[in-house]
């Protein structure tokens, strides 16, 4: 008794398409997905004031800058004029009540500590004035 051997012809279609590197490319892309997402969502959460809508008069506002600073404990800058304590408090009063739209440049020595930069920050809070941008050196490497 002889046994027939039959191979299938080769212009066949096959029955079951091969998937397994569509498989791993998708695996792959998954981990990529995982391991970047987390990276573009390193924002800090906070809740920022609202302004109401108000019509655009076509008005181009002019804004005033005046600097302060801070030297040391008790020792402030108005512009480049040393002042002290007190005569800072009512230079911010007079400020605050001659105009409104002034950005305050508060700059600190890089030898000034902390406290020293939140007491001059309370004495502008105290004035009435919110308008504050926080000026830095830019280091060079």
């Amino acid at each position: 008794m002889a046994r027939t051997f039959r191979r299938n012809p080769r212009l066949s279609a096959l029955a079951e398409p091969n998937i397994t590197p569509l498989i791993d490319l998708a695996f792959s892309l998954l981990i990529i997905f995982m391991i970047t997402t987390p990276l573009l969502e390193q924002t800090i959460p906070l809740e920022l004031p609202r302004e109401e809508e108000r019509e655009d008069d076509g008005v181009q506002r002019e804004f005033r800058y005046q600097a302060v600073g801070v030297e040391g404990p008790g020792r402030y800058l108005w512009g480049s004029d040393p002042v002290d304590e007190e005569e800072m408090r009512s230079r911010l009063e007079n400020l605050r009540a001659s105009d409104d739209d002034v950005i305050l440049n508060v700059r600190a020595a890089g030898s000034a500590s902390y406290q020293e930069v939140v007491d001059l920050l309370n004495l502008i809070k105290a004035s009435g004035l919110s308008k504050i941008s926080l000026d830095t050196q830019v280091e060079t490497r």
